[in-house]
């Protein structure tokens, strides 16, 4: 008699590590910052950006998608940033503007759009709740990490719920503009189903 083991298809195994580095890189580029050491943020964002576009098999539109949402994640909490809702102690190269340890997040969160979330393509209301709640637990677990601040707690949370619940979506629009192909394409790999002896 022979046992089955299910070994989950390679999509599934790639939108997993894509999940883990995108963890291990938030949490690098967080404590360097917080621990005085932001320059660690750029180094551990730019091995996972290229391990990204190295399996990718479509490289350039996944560095051009990180390009874009760097930019836009920078324009953003420099906006949070010169209102005072939020302020950084560490790798602010110009005041009142995004330290570049977070724009290294955002180049970060950029690798998961088309890998690991591309279960919200098209799913833009659920993009939006989602991104209100876990944007916010974001800066929310980064100012407890130390790595930031935010001026008034509850304008900025809110301001940061509102402002994730049209970002996330905008994101997910943009991804696949980037790269049209659908969820259902990208997991189009067929299982590895293996039988154990």
């Amino acid at each position: 008699m022979s046992a089955a083991r299910v070994v989950l298809p390679s999509a599934s195994r790639g939108a997993l590590e894509n999940f883990a580095l995108f963890q291990a890189g938030w949490l690098a580029c967080v404590l360097g910052a917080a621990k005085g050491v932001p320059a660690v943020a750029p180094l551990v964002a730019s091995a996972i950006v290229a391990r990204h576009a190295w399996i990718s098999r479509a490289p350039r539109r996944e560095l051009l998608l990180v390009c874009l949402v760097s930019a836009i994640g920078a324009v953003w909490d420099s906006a949070l940033a010169a209102s005072g809702l939020l302020a950084f102690r560490e790798g602010v190269v110009v005041e009142g503007t995004a330290p570049y340890w977070i724009i290294a997040l955002w180049a970060l969160f950029a690798t998961t759009l088309n890998r690991s979330l591309a279960w919200l393509h098209g799913r833009y209301g659920l993009a939006a709740a989602l991104g209100a709640v876990s944007g916010p637990l974001s800066y929310w677990a980064g100012a407890r990490l130390d790595a930031l601040e935010f001026g008034q707690p509850a304008v900025a949370l809110a301001a940061l719920a509102l402002g994730w619940a049209a970002i996330l979506p905008a994101l997910m629009r943009l991804a696949q503009a980037v790269d049209p192909r659908t969820p259902a394409d990208a997991a189009a790999e067929p299982p590895a189903i293996a039988r154990l002896p």
